[in-house]
């Protein structure tokens, strides 16, 4: 992190938003106590919120090298107060216990900071919590809260008229690929690819360049508009979109869970003898909780997963409609290195084809955001992006 750029060369591709963010850090009579970032999924809300933080705490502006820095990106520093939704939603406890503690004066740093990861999964009880602390802040609270969009959907308009927006977006593919290389050490070739097949999205492109498992997920589900022939082969597509979401998430839950289960039982004394016994019993609905939470955790893993697969399918319907639309002679896909399938498929379905079925895409994200059973929505989705006969 150290360097020319300080914590601000984490924020890719985003030169006018960091210029605000520094100029605010640098006049704090002209600061503003609650801060919206927005973007588009991969855009670095959050990283770059994080980034504000740091520079907020830090004595010279963010230098990314100081204990106040190295502290609040790792997540440890003691003014800085960071939600992240581990299941579905965001609850009004989780929020009420750092809104209390937001109410504190600064113990270490300058300011007390809270950062709200995913603002948009706040639930209306949560939302009203930090509309009230916003309504009175204290005089040395900083709200940071990251949603995608100014849509109500994502943030209530109430919090939105508080609030000083910060716009970001998609990074540029070339920038995102030069960190891979510069910062990850990423093959260049693979970085380049890598970049491009995430759509400019840093963490995916990341996961993208490392994790050969992540490229095989992200081929198996390009494949699958090809193959869709008949009723038969729709109904196997949706069992394998739902499948490999499924494992997905439980490969991520069981890295997860039996750490947290294993310190749970230790604080509660279980398998302990003498007093300990009583104290373990007292704690069953701590683990019951626990496990509450682990599945609701569960669940938003799957829902991800499959958004990506939505995500990726829709990409490619939007490549066979640019290609149908130009002639081939699309400048950009978001899929270049499926260029032959996005062809194959502008002929088989043309623009018409291709604008239906990327209407199936959001439908049957809708259908997922409002809990409709996973296999029922990917089954009514692979039917109707079946070919043609």
């Amino acid at each position: 992190m150290s360097g020319a750029g300080g914590v601000w060369s984490q924020v890719i591709g985003q030169e006018a938003v960091v210029a605000e963010l520094r100029a605010a850090v640098a006049d704090p009579a002209a600061m503003t106590h609650a801060w919206l970032f927005t973007g588009p999924p991969g855009s670095g809300r959050s990283v770059a919120a994080r980034a504000f933080a740091a520079a907020l705490q830090c004595p010279d502006g963010g230098d990314g090298t100081c204990h106040a820095c190295r502290t609040v990106l790792a997540g440890t520093h003691a003014d800085v107060q960071t939600v992240v939704p581990e299941g579905l939603s965001i609850g009004v406890a989780e929020v009420r216990e750092i809104v209390r503690i937001a109410g504190r004066a600064p113990s270490q740093g300058r300011w007390q900071v809270v950062l709200v990861e995913d603002a948009d999964r706040m639930t209306e009880q949560a939302a009203n919590t930090v509309l009230k602390m916003l309504e009175e802040p204290p005089a040395r609270t900083v709200f940071l809260l990251c949603a995608p969009s100014l849509h109500p959907d994502d943030v209530p308009v109430t919090i939105r008229s508080r609030c000083r927006v910060v716009g970001l977006r998609t990074p540029p593919v070339d920038a995102v690929a030069d960190v891979l290389v510069a910062r990850d050490g990423i093959d260049p070739a693979l970085a380049a690819w890598a970049a491009a097949a995430a759509a400019g999205h840093v963490g995916r492109a990341r996961r993208l360049a490392r994790d050969e498992a992540a490229r095989l997920a992200r081929k198996a589900v390009l494949d699958v508009p090809l193959k869709l022939v008949s009723l038969a082969a729709c109904l196997d597509a949706a069992d394998d979109l739902v499948g490999a979401a499924q494992e997905e998430a439980d490969e991520a839950s069981a890295a997860l869970d039996g750490a947290e289960t294993e310190a749970v039982k230790a604080s509660l004394g279980v398998g302990a003898r003498g007093p300990g016994v009583a104290a373990a019993s007292r704690g069953a609905g701590q683990l019951k909780e626990l496990e509450k939470r682990q599945k609701s955790r569960a669940t938003r893993l799957g829902r991800d997963s499959l958004d990506r697969a939505l995500v990726d399918l829709a990409g490619l319907y939007r490549d066979a409609l640019v290609l149908d639309a130009t002639a081939g002679d699309a400048p950009q896909l978001l899929h270049p290195d499926r260029r032959t399938d996005a062809a194959e498929l502008a002929r088989r379905i043309g623009a018409e084809g291709a604008l239906r079925r990327i209407d199936a895409v959001l439908d049957c994200r809708l259908a997922l955001e409002q809990n409709v059973k996973p296999r029922i929505a990917l089954e009514a989705l692979t039917v109707a992006l079946r070919l043609p006969a």
